[in-house]
């Protein structure tokens, strides 16, 4: 066989490698030509994450949400990934489910798949403080926290938990043999730094400031099918989110958590996102529209809708307000 035909014999080898190794990745990551081959999109998206149906009927309902193309999604591990722009912002979202494990894993999966400059996350919540946030309102909380991992005290422990339970006796506080619990910090895992005990996790400083600038002077929807709130509903800065694991309905617990911790709203998902966000590096940001005032009974279920709507609106200003980074092309 001659020199030049073994080359070319090399050459068409190399060739059907390449392919092998382009068709794998395919197969693993749809997105991943579109995001890498020599930059033909030039920018990072936004990871748009979403818990319930009421946010997803939100998003689609505004109309504002463009996919890329017919197919312009991905499935992956039982979650559907959608690709395409906000507006003119390019983002990809994802409903996660409930429950913190369930947010957390979409949250890392999104994270891993895409190639993203942050973490956009907007949802329900309720209300602690019926004074301050009602239905209607978007709380943009400047930290959250889980508020319902906690370690559990020995009957009559000298050293105490916050939640006495005797405390909460009825018709008259004594002790009680459940004793008193304390609140556990929380393990943050980063990628270049040792793990860390925390309690509250910090929204990012810059996107929080972004947001108080931009939705001070927002105006909110106040009626949906033919049903209106009872007020003109606000966006609420300055405040700090609980998050645990259970739907808080108690108002006795409620209070509790408004006076220990100075937490003006409950969720399932938002400590989810910022300690997932935070492991990563990535900035993130949460808009909580108050679908509730925990404790008090509602059968209202167009208030809750109005949340998640009232709740997009921020985000999606928010977005707007943002510029979008591009990466730089080898």
């Amino acid at each position: 066989m001659s020199r030049i035909n073994l080359e070319v014999l090399l050459v068409l080898g190399l060739l059907l490698v390449t392919a092998k190794q382009s068709m794998q990745m395919s197969l693993r990551n749809p997105t991943a030509e579109i995001e890498s081959s020599l930059c033909k999109i030039g920018f990072l998206r936004l990871g748009l994450v979403l818990t319930s149906e009421n946010s997803e009927k939100a998003l689609l309902d505004s109309d504002l949400f463009k996919a890329d193309s017919a197919d312009s999604y991905v499935d992956i591990v039982g979650r559907r990934f959608h690709v395409g722009r906000l507006n003119n912002t390019p983002v990809v979202y994802v409903k996660t489910g409930t429950g913190s494990v369930n947010v957390a894993t979409a949250v890392q999966t999104l994270l891993i798949r895409f190639r993203l400059s942050g973490i956009i996350f907007f949802g329900n919540a309720g209300s602690l403080d019926e004074n301050v946030l009602v239905p209607g309102d978007v709380v943009v909380p400047e930290a959250v926290a889980f508020t319902g991992v906690w370690e559990w005290k020995e009957f009559r422990a000298q050293n105490k938990g916050k939640l006495v339970f005797g405390n909460y006796n009825y018709p008259v506080n004594g002790e009680n043999l459940l004793g008193t619990a304390a609140p556990q910090n929380i393990t943050l895992y980063s990628q270049s730094e040792d793990p860390e005990e925390v309690f509250w996790l910090p929204v990012s400083s810059s996107w929080y400031e972004v947001a108080t600038e931009e939705l001070k002077d927002l105006n909110l929807k106040e009626c949906y099918s033919g049903k209106c709130l009872s007020g003109t509903p606000k966006v609420v800065f300055g405040s700090k989110a609980s998050t645990s694991d259970f739907y808080v309905k108690n108002k006795a617990y409620g209070d509790f958590l408004l006076k220990k911790f100075n937490a003006s709203t409950t969720d399932s998902a938002s400590a989810a996102v910022a300690l997932t966000s935070l492991s990563n590096r990535k900035p993130f940001v949460v808009f909580q529209g108050v679908s509730n005032v925990v404790g008090v009974k509602s059968s209202d279920s167009e208030s809750g809708y109005l949340a998640s709507y009232n709740a997009f609106l921020a985000a999606t200003k928010f977005i707007n307000s943002i510029p979008t980074p591009r990466l730089a092309c080898e």
